[in-house]
């Protein structure tokens, strides 16, 4: 082998070496090229592990990050309108309305009549559905810290933070 196809074949092992051990997938074989330096794909292999996680946690209660997310929310508002949440959740009406019709067919959401403008439907929560929440509050928690496990408290602020400034719109 001359030095030159040495020289490169060493090349492509380190990158190949490097792209598995940014990747997470050591001794796969496969060089990414570029993929492990661009955001966009490791938040995609991050919102991969994230949402596993969440379902291996979640899954019997039949609870999707989504509607969790609904329910925090509306807990934290009671009243709430629908345009409201569904600006909150960077949801539009079309997939909005499935999903309070899902939770309401559960029991776990009310839509009544809001105090303040009998025209709009505000949205509470139920008995069962504060049971849940708090429930799946707790699951959410220990999802978290597996998540962040490798996470100093400093570093995993820090990482909300940075994550905050791709979308400073979205809060």
């Amino acid at each position: 082998m001359s030095n030159k196809v040495a020289a490169d074949s060493r090349r492509r092992g380190t990158r190949s070496a490097a792209n598995a051990s940014v990747n997470g997938s050591p001794g796969h074989g496969i060089d990414l090229g570029l993929l492990p330096s661009l955001l966009g794909y490791q938040l995609r292999l991050a919102q991969r592990a994230v949402f596993s996680d969440f379902a291996d946690a979640l899954g019997e209660l039949e609870v999707s990050p989504g509607l969790f997310g609904m329910l925090v929310v509306i807990e934290a508002n009671p009243g709430l309108k629908q345009s409201q949440l569904a600006k909150a959740a960077h949801l539009d009406r079309s997939t909005l309305v499935p999903a309070l019709d899902k939770l309401e067919a559960r029991g776990l959401v009310m839509r009544r009549a809001s105090e303040h403008d009998r025209r709009v439907n505000g949205l509470w929560l139920t008995e069962p559905g504060t049971a849940l929440l708090k429930t799946l509050k707790q699951r959410v928690a220990r999802h978290e810290q597996r998540l962040a496990h490798r996470l100093s408290r400093s570093e995993r602020n820090q990482l909300i933070a940075l994550l905050a400034r791709i979308f400073p719109d979205r809060r």
